[in-house]
């Protein structure tokens, strides 16, 4: 039973993010790679370079997207907060023994879902002139 945990442990905290960022840096220099490869061609055969190609991708994020982002984190982990509150008051024969007299967990995702919900409606009265500047400015930009 313990070396089933502590290889279980290993491979959730150790293997799982390795494995998660040599994916990720993969696929990254597999576009740089392929990229290089079209440009090195038009220059062989003297087609001129379209200088998009050679910007970044990643557009960078809106103010309006940020804040968006910021209130589905709210949503989700005062939801699951409230679940695993409401888990932890059930009594164990019902089926949800394993989550029975611990309400830790459920009370720290419904604090951090609070503290994003805080941070969200502060963000948006806060930053409420930045959000009109960047969305009339991309109603007058012309679509691409």
């Amino acid at each position: 039973m313990l070396v089933t945990d502590l290889l279980t442990a290993l491979g959730v905290c150790v293997l799982l993010p390795v494995l998660i960022v040599w994916l990720v840096l993969r696929a990254r220099k597999h576009e740089i790679d392929r990229k290089t490869e079209i440009l090195l061609k038009a220059m062989e055969a003297g087609i001129p370079i379209d200088e998009n190609m050679l910007k970044s991708s990643n557009k960078p994020k809106s103010i309006k997207k940020d804040l968006m982002d910021r209130f589905t984190g709210a949503c989700i982990t005062s939801l699951m907060g409230t679940a695993f509150l409401v888990l932890s008051l059930l009594p164990k024969d019902i089926g949800f023994g394993q989550f029975a007299g611990s309400a830790a967990p459920g009370a720290i995702l419904l604090a951090v879902g609070i503290a994003l919900f805080i941070s969200y409606f502060c963000g948006r009265k806060m930053l409420a002139k930045e959000i009109e500047a960047e969305e009339k400015e991309l109603n007058e930009k012309p679509q691409e």
